[in-house]
């Protein structure tokens, strides 16, 4: 099991890599997965564009892609993040970047142990599941 932090163009976060990957395994836990491989990639927006095309054929700017690779209940993916977005994001929302950025940053995992925000009311349920997982990171 490796959760990796890596960074393309941009700073790498100010997050604390060990409270980050033990909230990771206590989220994935409630959902009765465990962690193996998880990379984390961020970016800016031209990078993750750029991404979204290539792999996705989507033209559009986004805050996170997630490339699930789990098998079973282990979990693993490369997730990447665009910081320009996850920055205009809490300005937008009027969140703190902090905050704003955990928030992505459990959005992936919660992506790879099955949450999905496309369909109808799905959106609603994965912010909620957000708000469970954000509560976790304040107890750590």
């Amino acid at each position: 099991m490796t959760i990796t932090f890596y960074a393309e163009g941009v700073k790498l976060p100010a997050i604390k890599k060990k409270k980050v990957g033990d909230w990771i395994k206590t989220v994935a836990g409630t959902y009765g997965k465990t962690v193996g491989n998880i990379s984390y990639l961020f970016c800016s927006d031209e990078k993750i564009l750029e991404i979204n095309r290539q792999y996705l054929q989507h033209d559009y700017y986004t805050d996170i892609i997630t490339f699930d690779y789990t098998d079973k209940d282990r979990i693993s993916g490369d997730i990447f993040i665009s910081l320009d977005t996850v920055n205009s994001n809490s300005e937008a929302f009027q969140t703190p970047y902090n905050e704003e950025l955990h928030r992505v940053i459990i959005h992936g995992i919660l992506h790879l142990c099955g949450i999905n925000d496309k369909g109808p009311g799905e959106r609603e349920q994965m912010a909620a599941e957000e708000n469970k997982a954000l509560a976790l990171y304040a107890l750590e």
